[in-house]
């Protein structure tokens, strides 16, 4: 009886590149159209309703006068991009290296920054607008969808009240849970950008500027 001769497992190679999503030339420009995006929606809560008179009259919540969606998105963009749009093409290992720490500091600051910014429009967020309500007083302007005790169930669960909760701007409840929601989500995608653009960073520092392709084998 013959042997039959043994074929050997076929190898198939895979190369693997990395490539990280801030090294794209279109990821500033992605970051500056979210500020675009934060910056607007800030200026809309400024007007409720389109009405400039409750700016005028000061009856806009304290979260929203501050206009963190304005100048902190802008501060994340002017640190963030910074590293984004830089050149990896250092020439020498320590001078790349150098270049990734700063790109490591830059990120970390924008991502500190973005944290604050979406804590505090979550704020503004779950307080509720400031609105003329009928209270026990009669007609005031005050936050009546706010937390009155740790128990209590916040407004955003119980959407039966929004449309009651307030005589004064119309459908001021929904746009301030609308523009609030945009900030924060802008925030988190420029932070989530931000970590990326470290972690990549990270790696730099640690392998330096490789040019090596990697191989992976698998035996069938």
């Amino acid at each position: 009886m013959t042997e039959l001769p043994v074929v050997p497992h076929p190898e198939v190679h895979y190369t693997v590149k990395m490539c990280s999503i801030c090294g794209l030339k279109y990821l500033p420009v992605v970051m500056i159209l979210l500020a675009v995006v934060s910056t607007l929606a800030n200026v809309l809560l400024l007007f409720p309703g389109f009405s400039h008179k409750y700016l005028l009259e000061n009856h806009i919540t304290s979260e929203a006068l501050w206009c963190t969606g304005i100048w902190v998105s802008g501060f994340v963009v002017l640190v963030a991009v910074r590293g984004f749009s830089s050149s990896d093409t250092k020439k020498g290992c320590c001078e790349f290296r150098a270049h990734m720490l700063c790109r490591i500091v830059n990120s970390v600051v924008a991502v500190a920054v973005a944290g604050f910014c979406f804590l505090f429009n979550s704020r503004g967020l779950t307080r509720g607008p400031l609105c003329l309500h009928n209270g026990t007083e009669g007609m005031q302007w005050d936050r009546p969808l706010r937390l009155m005790s740790l128990d209590a169930t916040s407004y955003l669960y119980e959407p039966e009240r929004w449309d009651s909760a307030c005589e004064e701007p119309q459908n001021v409840v929904v746009w301030n849970i609308v523009l609030f929601s945009t900030i924060m989500a802008v925030n988190g995608l420029q932070a989530i950008f931000c970590l990326v653009q470290i972690l990549s960073a990270v790696h730099g520092v640690i392998f330096g500027l490789s040019k090596k392709k990697v191989n992976l084998i698998f035996f069938f």
